[in-house]
């Protein structure tokens, strides 16, 4: 997944070295001199036929000639030529020979503003194509620019350069990840008491109660404690689908009937951690639309009784533009502190990461890579880049 930049840069670095190149001219072709020695009668009559026939250069060179005593006439001097010759190809010191003028001509490139300006355009529209948000778009393609516009490459290095340029531009836009063990055992061993609260947020159907149980169980693995909070009293069957993975991973969930408050259920199960010195509370909550504010409001009052140390928004990677907008409505009502994608294992794009990070300045914490619980790996940054063929 996650190499659509690998093959198009390729093309486009490509295009953009061809489009720059530096032709050689064509090399003039040398008319030979022939010269009738016999008709010759003096030695300016001589040279005056030579310098007719021969080609024009930009430096006008004169052919010397000599007399030959056996013929009694006079002919072109070949040695004298060779030397002078020479005299012209040898450089002065400090400046380059003719070849190495020509080459370098011919090896660099320098890429203009305006020859930039054509392929940016479908360097954007691939960009959107793979799901990256058009103001992040704009953004790559303004530092690219930046970076690349007026600087002499040889053309071998321009598609080396564009990618070592988008890498840097990748590398700003997303936020290095917290890790999040480090943060719960940070608390539990501040304070024994309070434990550790996450919440989970999200629309419906986008994996946001398997994500929850595959944490728990990751959690477990590290030696932390939890309890989940069933906190989505609306959905059919939504108890029972998180006591069901609670049963599979050997974790206690806290719930009560359908139609309960939801707040009250999160806040009972805090209660218990605390009883009970467990480390950890996790609060599954009801897929809300991020358009409906009544049921954003009803979250906001989750956070507000529950008061988690850390809200995680959990969108699907292959909805491209939509989990963004998603995203900036619960970090409008609650403020995430964090991002789980779901199906990174069949989004072959990669776009909505980089849109995410940067439309919300917070970190992908997770992406979840298929339904088993062990299928979920903490984002890594320096990973996801090179899975996009840079």
């Amino acid at each position: 997944m996650f190499k659509f930049l690998k093959d198009k840069i390729g093309k486009w670095a490509k295009k953009v070295s061809e489009k720059t190149e530096i032709k050689e001219k064509p090399k003039e072709i040398e008319t030979p001199v022939k010269i009738n020695l016999k008709e010759q009668t003096s030695k300016q009559d001589l040279e005056k036929e030579i310098n007719e026939k021969k080609v024009e250069t930009k430096k006008e060179v004169k052919i010397p000639v000599k007399f030959n005593a056996g013929t009694h006439a006079y002919e072109p001097d070949l040695e004298k030529l060779e030397e002078i010759k020479k005299e012209e190809e040898t450089p002065e010191p400090g400046k380059k020979g003719f070849f190495k003028k020509i080459t370098s001509k011919i090896n660099k490139v320098k890429i203009s503003e305006k020859e930039f300006e054509v392929y940016s355009e479908e360097l954007e529209m691939l960009l959107l194509e793979n799901n990256v948000a058009l103001e992040v778009a704009e953004k790559m393609i303004k530092e690219l620019k930046e970076k690349i516009i007026g600087k002499e490459l040889l053309k071998k290095e321009v598609e080396g350069e564009i990618k070592d340029c988008f890498k840097e531009i990748i590398e700003e836009i997303l936020i290095d990840p917290f890790d999040l063990v480090e943060k719960i055992k940070e608390k539990i061993s501040n304070q024994k008491k309070d434990p550790y609260v996450i919440l989970f947020c999200g629309i419906n159907g986008t994996g946001k109660t398997t994500t929850l149980a595959k944490i728990a169980d990751s959690l477990k693995s590290k030696k932390i404690s939890c309890v989940i909070a069933a906190a989505d009293t609306f959905r059919a069957a939504s108890i029972e689908q998180i006591k069901e993975h609670g049963e599979k991973i050997g974790v206690k969930v806290v719930s009560q009937e359908y139609g309960s408050d939801p707040a009250a259920v999160g806040f009972d199960a805090i209660k218990y951690a605390k009883k009970n010195f467990i480390n950890c509370v996790l609060i599954d909550t009801a897929g809300r639309m991020h358009t409906s504010k009544n049921l954003l409001k009803e979250i906001e009052k989750i956070s507000r009784v529950c008061k988690p140390d850390t809200k995680i928004f959990v969108g699907e990677s292959i909805t491209g533009n939509d989990v963004i907008e998603q995203a900036k409505s619960f970090d409008w009502e609650i403020g995430i502190d964090g991002v789980v994608l779901t199906k990174a294992d069949i989004d072959e794009k990669g776009g909505t990461a980089l849109s995410v990070g940067y439309i919300t300045k917070k970190p992908i914490l997770y992406l979840g890579t298929g339904q088993a619980y062990d299928k979920i790996e903490p984002f890594d940054k320096q990973k996801f880049i090179e899975k996009l063929g840079l």
